[in-house]
């Protein structure tokens, strides 16, 4: 009797192990699987908090940084030389290395030559302009500090109406750090960041507060992100961003444009965070990879206008969460081409207020997935180009007899289930699938129904038109 009591009292702790076991496996992988669904929302929580605010003042004295710095032997103080410039004169820099800081403070032109360096030492920000109307021409900034909280930048401008273009910036944390300047323009400047993790990186373009200025024909390699808080107005075109975390970023800015860009192997080709009426035209966005790779990403975004752009090979290209955030807003996708990606477009949810109207979605392994048990019929589509669609054009007008529709059969079943990925395009997914279409036990979901698809290629109508040839040797 005692050996059968102690039997069941070892069967029951087995057991009891066994169902924590379970439990703290379900646990877990519930944990992977949710932290997989929001990689998005990592990725933007990382763009971050402590981004949103200024920096506090940096604890040093100018006299403890000047005793840090440190210069290339020969370095000449260049200071000096901008203090002796008149007022709107030009102060014209050998091909030789200066140390900073400097600071500007008065309207003048700063012009370069190949070989004129402005070092930072390693400390702090190397150059602040305070001043309106000052151009700096031609530079090489160099070696700034490497700390976030005093926003460690090549260039400060706190002033109105500069030109700064033709620079370098190399080693530095920020590029261009703007805060309540407007009307500058940053023109035809290559700007990396320091050798750092991806999230480490500083900002190539930082704007705050600061309207109508034009970021233009920038090459911006290994950086953070190009990012515009708060601001209206910007002009953000012509610009090559590769390897980088967000291309561009907006939060809280409204009416801005960005055009002709091209944004290669980034984390995040282009996202809008709680930004209104912003055109997004003509852009090439590619190879966004990763489990947070998006070419174009909304979160609670109204009134933009999304028009001939290229989306290819990305994770997803296009993401939508909460967006148009406002009832009586829309969102307008017209004459885009969306090609070879992992999910064409991405509902994070049940949303509507969209607008998909003559765009091609071509080769992705899925045109549209919704998160949950949503659909995307709340949403417009009309005379879109499908690659899967299966009709006639019986009276050659290139529109299809017979509307597209989109089903969730068992293929779907890897949008719900992550783990299922794997086995996307395998024959035993696919065999599932067509018994499923034989004699389904349950009614599909109907995600998505275009009316009016189009019967016809439209690749010559679709796409960009200009920055396509920027990556054409890509």
């Amino acid at each position: 009797m005692g050996m059968a009591a102690r039997i069941a009292g070892w069967t029951k702790s087995v057991a009891a192990i066994a169902v924590a076991a379970c439990v703290v496996g379900l646990v877990g992988l519930a944990m992977v699987r949710y932290a997989d669904g929001l990689g998005v929302a990592d990725l933007t929580r990382d763009a971050g908090f402590a981004d949103h605010h200024p920096p506090a003042p940096d604890a040093r004295s100018s006299d403890e940084m000047e005793h840090l710095r440190r210069f290339p032997d020969g370095a000449v103080a260049v200071q000096p030389l901008i203090d002796a410039t008149p007022t709107g004169g030009t102060l014209r820099l050998e091909a030789r290395i200066y140390a900073a800081p400097a600071t500007i403070s008065r309207p003048m032109r700063i012009e370069g030559v190949p070989g004129t360096v402005i070092d930072g030492g390693g400390i702090g920000s190397i150059a602040t302009v305070t001043a309106d109307d000052v151009s700096i021409v031609g530079i090489t900034f160099r070696n700034t500090g490497d700390r976030h909280e005093t926003t460690d930048s090549a260039v400060r401008l706190r002033a109105r109406n500069g030109i700064f273009k033709d620079n370098v910036i190399e080693n530095a944390l920020f590029g261009f750090e703007l805060k309540q300047a407007d009307g500058n323009v940053i023109r035809r400047n290559r700007i990396g960041s320091k050798d750092l993790p991806e999230a480490l990186r500083g900002d190539a373009v930082r704007v705050w507060y600061s309207n109508g200025n034009k970021i233009e024909d920038n090459q911006i390699v290994h950086a953070r992100d190009t990012v515009i808080w708060y601001s209206k107005n910007n002009s953000v075109t012509g610009n090559r961003i590769v390897d980088s975390r967000y291309g561009i970023h907006l939060m809280y800015a409204h009416q801005n444009k960005l055009e002709r860009n091209s944004f290669l192997s980034n984390t995040v080709g282009i996202f809008l965070m709680y930004a209104n009426d912003n055109d997004v035209i003509d852009n090439v966005i590619h190879y966004s990879q990763g489990p947070s790779g998006i070419g174009l990403g909304f979160k609670e975004s109204s009134g933009t206008k999304v028009v001939a752009n290229d989306f290819f090979a990305n994770a997803r290209g296009i993401f939508m969460d909460a967006s148009p955030y406002d009832p009586d807003a829309t969102n307008l996708f017209t004459s885009n081409r969306i090609a070879y990606n992992g999910v064409g477009i991405h509902f994070h949810s049940d949303w509507s207020g969209n607008i998909f109207e003559h765009n091609a979605l071509i080769g992705n392994h899925a045109s549209v997935t919704v998160g949950g048990t949503g659909s995307a019929r709340r949403n417009r589509w009309n005379d879109n180009e499908w690659d899967d669609w299966v009709g006639f054009d019986r009276d050659g007008d290139g529109i299809g007899d017979t509307p597209y529709e989109v089903w969730s059969w068992a293929d779907r079943l890897w949008t719900d289930v992550p783990d299922a990925q794997f086995f996307r395009s395998s024959p035993s997914l696919e065999l599932i699938d067509f018994v499923e279409r034989l004699g389904s036990l349950t009614e599909p979901r109907l995600i998505l129904r275009d009316e009016h698809p189009r019967a016809t290629p439209i690749d010559g109508e679709v796409g960009a038109h200009v920055t396509r040839t920027m990556e054409s040797g890509s």
